[in-house]
């Protein structure tokens, strides 16, 4: 079973994939969400070496870094995806 862990923000890299996809709005939107109700739903990241790859959740990553967080939720999955 997964278990959600908390990461350190500055520790997790963002593949030049995923940087593309944000949205600026979308990010805003989350950030006023978080505010209300916190975090919902974790981020997805994969082990690479000794890195920590961000797999899904670019928008709640953006969001929390922009309300001056410094960790977020996320929980470690197995494998690429493509």
């Amino acid at each position: 079973m997964l278990k959600d862990q908390v990461f350190r923000i500055d520790d997790i890299y963002i593949p030049v994939r995923r940087r593309r996809t944000l949205d600026p709005a979308v990010v805003e939107a989350i950030a006023e969400s978080m505010l209300e109700e916190g975090q919902r739903t974790p981020v997805l990241l994969r082990q690479d070496g000794k890195r920590l790859v961000l797999v899904e959740g670019l928008q709640r990553l953006e969001a929390c870094r922009s309300l001056g967080e410094e960790t977020i939720v996320g929980v470690l999955v197995r494998g690429r995806v493509k």
